[in-house]
């Protein structure tokens, strides 16, 4: 097979432009002489496997593969599962260009493999919640269906986010995002659906046939137009949303009514924060949550749940983990983008930063965390209380965090400031029962895949070893 050979000077000329960099600095980020690069910029020469390498680590937002080239997303995918910390000495750039060229039909098998591991871990994890739970045969509740689907759909539905963003676009006028009013006008005029705020038990309450909302004044401003984005996308995007469930294939009825809801909320977010603008205020503003929330009047959640689902081909924001865990520990939204999986509900590792987030509302903590596969991540977490409204319902507590891998510090400004070296990396885990450290302090549980070997004699803070 003829090796491809990759043209892109005028794409680098304009990467070092928008990076401000001289041939020279740019040519020591890449590890080349200054008249290769000038070579290569003219079209002189063809990026080898080893520069694409290291511009897809230098500038992993701006230097996109072209993902509809089957040889190009082989040597990616390859590339990402041959940077399992499973194995200890990675393949270098040029020696998985000639596996993926050479043998493809290996290439293609080590990548199904590699992806089986991971599905296998993933199963792991879900017969660890039907043993903490008590779930038969590890059947999954009709919520858990659609949490799951969100997960294997890497958070990002193409279809309703194009959608969403083009409403959002020409909702919007000259500003970054539709308000309050041009929402409004939209769902009066153009829906024909009439509108009132009121205290109300619920959040929101819409009757289909009266094409009657209303929606619950107590909230925060933040709350009460996402909740008109809502409605507009349940309404002016249905059929898209149709589309998206009937391919779904999800088993129940409920699971079913509960992905059309998690899909207008997902729509209800593109609409106020359209990708290809929120993508490019992020970058801009080292996706400081605090300044996204000002520019797109947005809450703090919101702004960090979106950040999690910008994964559209050729145009990916920086993958990041997502979550949102109350005041028992209980995590109520999840999603990652990361090699970091989260305990399926319940029992997360308590070093994680998150859970003193919770605890202490309105201050953002950061921490360098590091998994039991060496991976290290820069977590952001802050705790939130979203009033109700009124002295007889409580006020809703809970924390939010976002993280990266450290190849991604840069691009975050939480990271600021943390000695990235991982010397005082916390060690964290996924929960007690799938975390191999044998010598944690604060383990409640031992591994679910481990013997433990108790000594009468002996007493340490936990009461075994693990074997």
């Amino acid at each position: 097979m003829s090796k491809r050979r990759v043209f892109a000077g005028d794409k680098l000329k304009s990467l070092r432009a928008e990076h401000g960099l001289r041939q020279a600095e740019l040519a020591e980020k890449l590890g080349i002489s200054v008249s290769y690069l000038s070579q290569i910029e003219h079209d002189d020469r063809p990026l080898t496997p080893a520069l694409l390498e290291m511009l897809s680590r230098n500038f992993p937002l701006d230097w996109n593969v072209d993902e509809g080239d089957a040889a190009t997303r082989r040597f990616a995918a390859l590339r990402e599962a041959a940077a399992d910390p499973l194995f200890p000495n990675p393949l270098s750039p040029e020696q998985l260009a000639r596996i993926s060229e050479q043998q493809p039909a290996l290439a293609d098998q080590f990548i199904a493999l590699h992806q089986a591991y991971l599905h296998a871990g993933q199963r792991l994890q879900i017969v660890d919640e039907a043993l903490s739970n008590d779930t038969a045969g590890g059947s999954r509740l009709p919520w858990e269906e659609v949490r799951d689907w969100f997960h294997n759909s890497g958070n990002y539905v193409d279809i309703l986010d194009r959608a969403a963003e083009a409403l959002g676009d020409k909702l919007r006028g000259a500003q970054l995002t539709p308000d309050v009013t041009a929402l409004e006008q939209h769902i009066r005029s153009a829906l024909s659906i009439s509108l009132i705020y009121s205290q109300h038990a619920g959040l929101r309450d819409f009757d289909p046939q009266m094409g009657h909302l209303v929606i619950d004044q107590s909230q925060p401003a933040e709350s009460r137009r996402f909740q008109l984005a809502h409605q507009l996308a349940a309404t002016a995007l249905r059929s898209e949303i149709s589309q998206v469930v009937e391919g779904a294939k999800l088993r129940a009825a409920a699971s079913r009514q509960l992905l059309s809801v998690g899909l207008a909320n997902y729509a209800a977010g593109a609409i106020l924060m359209p990708y290809r603008r929120f993508r490019e205020e992020a970058r801009a503003v080292r996706h400081d949550i605090d300044r996204l929330c000002q520019a797109f009047n947005v809450s703090f959640e919101q702004a960090c749940h979106r950040l999690s689902t910008l994964q559209r081909p050729n145009a990916r924001g920086v993958p990041f983990f997502f979550c949102r865990v109350d005041m028992a520990g209980n995590i109520t939204k999840r999603h990652s983008a990361t090699r970091l999986q989260f305990a399926r509900f319940g029992g997360a590792c308590p070093l994680w930063i998150v859970h003193e987030a919770v605890a202490i509302p309105d201050r953002i903590l950061v921490q360098l965390a590091e998994t039991p596969d060496g991976v290290r991540y820069v977590s952001m977490a802050k705790g939130l209380v979203k009033p109700s409204g009124s002295y007889d319902r409580a006020p809703r507590r809970y924390a939010v965090a976002l993280g990266c891998e450290i190849d991604h510090a840069r691009e975050f400004i939480y990271a600021d400031g943390l000695d990235l070296t991982g010397r005082n990396a916390t060690k964290i885990g996924i929960s007690c029962r799938l975390c191999p450290r044998p010598d944690c302090d604060q383990r409640a549980f031992p591994p679910s895949d481990r013997e433990i070997i108790v000594d009468p004699d002996r007493r340490s803070v936990v009461p075994y070893r693990i074997g």
